[in-house]
């Protein structure tokens, strides 16, 4: 496994620890980790050692998303991240090793993608999960109108990522969002304790049974993944997203004009 600037990557064993490791941003995701989590995660592909991989973030939060502290992309930037990001998502759906998520605190837009991609999420009941991306004036391109409502159906993904509202792990559980929510104190121990029963498992039978589960969610993401993602190609340039972003910077609310 290579070394990353913005991921921490242990093994013990069979097990790979990944964790986002901005924490003095929340795990926002800037250009250097977009681009080296889906790396991670190609070479997760072909690493013959790991039988399970679990996935958190450093501090308080899991990813507060997109990093919008970094200059807005051009067009061709855009592109360029749109491409990085389908390796996340691919990633993500191809990655032979189950994942557990270790959801320490909240998962925001395109963080919210990764944990909701992950094949078991455990929760800490202090985190919250959410895709705000309408809140900046973006389509949720980069994976949330694609899980979101594979997960809780189309009606639910609808107000969620029509509202950007959190939604507190204790609920996300009960909406079937999340596999479970358990006590901040007891993440670790439900995450070893999820780890061992599967790592107690036939690896083959596991991973061609995610395989299987995981062909229709990519036929799923070859119809709508690149749509999507154009159309928040064409939100990220808009003066919505603008008045968004200054709004941000401001520390007051947008006035959208739906331009």
């Amino acid at each position: 496994m290579s070394d990353f600037e913005t991921i921490v990557v242990n093994r013990d064993g069979a097990v790979l620890t990944v964790t986002l490791n901005r924490p003095d941003r929340y795990n926002a995701f800037s250009q250097t980790m977009h681009r080296e989590l889906g790396r991670c995660l190609f070479e997760l592909r072909h690493d013959r050692e790991t039988r399970l991989v679990i996935l958190t973030g450093a501090g308080r939060a899991f990813s507060a998303g997109g990093d919008m502290t970094e200059a807005p992309p051009d067009a061709r930037e855009f592109a360029h991240g749109a491409s990085e990001g389908r390796e996340i998502v691919y990633g993500l759906l191809e990655c032979p090793q189950p994942i557990i998520c270790r959801l320490n605190g909240d998962a925001v837009g395109l963080g919210a993608t990764v944990a909701l991609l992950c094949d078991v999420v455990i929760a800490a009941d202090t985190a919250r999960i959410g895709d705000p991306h309408v809140r900046m004036g973006l389509v949720a391109g980069d994976g949330g109108a694609l899980i979101w409502p594979l997960l809780v159906g189309p009606m639910l993904a609808k107000y969620y990522l029509l509202t950007g509202d959190l939604v507190p792990a204790t609920q996300a559980a009960q909406l079937g969002l999340i596999t479970r929510s358990v006590p901040a104190a007891a993440l670790d121990a439900e995450v070893a304790a999820v780890a061992s029963k599967l790592l107690a498992g036939a690896p083959l039978a596991q991973q061609f049974t995610k395989r299987s589960i995981n062909a229709a969610l990519k036929s799923m993401a070859a119809l709508q993944f690149d749509l999507s993602l154009g159309y928040e190609g064409v939100t990220v340039l808009s003066a919505d997203h603008a008045e968004a972003r200054a709004a941000f910077v401001e520390k007051r609310k947008p006035r959208f004009k739906g331009a």
